[in-house]
């Protein structure tokens, strides 16, 4: 390992890295007080240009230190981009790219293993993340065709407006399944008129708010597990090799020392 790559995996050097992407991320919220800008903006953007030349300092030296080997990890990309997009000038009809330097925040999920270690178990849970979304979706439309047959035909104007058409009813029982406001403003007004329709929407809030999203915690922490289960047997099995060429060399001095007794033996 070379020097510059050793500086920039040295835990101090990644610590002051985080230190200021966190100075960097109050900056940033500062900026948005009016008041507070008119008195100290000069300093405020000074500082924040600073820690910005430092981000590209430190890019710069990932780059010396692993050349093309720094674009193999996606978090090295993440790195860049970020950094590439704050570098845009925020004048002129790319001043909405000023607004952009607040993702230099989420370079925290780079650079903070623990947050690196959620991040790819999302990615990782997408699969299974969608297979549930699937079966949500088909949840989802059975039960609003349901309601738009039962409780659309209502002659009550309320009804009309909550299930009236297919489209108004996904978006009730998106409204139901989020749980806002759906006992005053949903299920009240249809007890009116179908009083054992509580039975429906508890039947679907269970389904859909409770079951689907302990599905998903599942799939998640599933996925962490893994990637926690991944990370042990790459550390014990870099642990087993240097266990191996330390006994090789054991060997090696052991062999060494009884071809010499064998030879002071003769």
């Amino acid at each position: 390992m070379s020097r510059l790559q050793a500086l920039v995996e040295h835990p101090r050097f990644t610590f002051a890295i985080t230190a200021l992407i966190l100075v960097n991320a109050a900056i940033l919220g500062l900026e948005t007080d009016d008041a507070l800008m008119a008195k100290h903006g000069t300093l405020l953007h000074m500082l924040d240009k600073a820690i910005l030349g430092v981000f590209v300092l430190e890019l710069v030296l990932k780059l010396a230190a692993y050349r093309l080997a720094f674009f193999r990890s996606g978090w090295n990309w993440f790195d860049f981009i970020i950094i590439g997009i704050s570098l845009v000038p925020a004048s002129g009809p790319l001043a909405v790219f000023r607004a952009l330097r607040v993702l230099r925040v989420l370079r925290l999920l780079s650079v903070v293993p623990s947050m690196r270690r959620v991040v790819s178990a999302l990615l990782q849970a997408i699969p299974g993340m969608a297979s549930i979304l699937s079966v949500l979706l088909i949840i989802y439309y059975v039960a609003a065709v349901l309601a738009t047959q039962i409780f659309g035909h209502a002659d009550d104007p309320k009804l009309q407006e909550l299930f009236g058409d297919i489209g108004s009813s996904m978006f009730t029982l998106f409204q139901l399944m989020t749980l806002e406001g759906w006992s005053e403003g949903i299920a009240m007004p249809t007890m009116a008129v179908f009083p054992w329709s509580w039975v429906f929407f508890v039947v679907f809030i269970v389904v859909t708010s409770f079951a689907v999203l302990n599905l998903f915690i599942g799939v998640i922490v599933d996925a962490m597990n893994i990637i926690h289960d991944r990370e042990d047997h790459e550390s014990g099995g870099l642990t087993m090799h240097e266990d191996i060429i330390a006994m090789r060399r054991e060997l090696a001095d052991v062999k060494a020392l009884l071809e010499q007794q064998k030879a002071g033996g003769q």
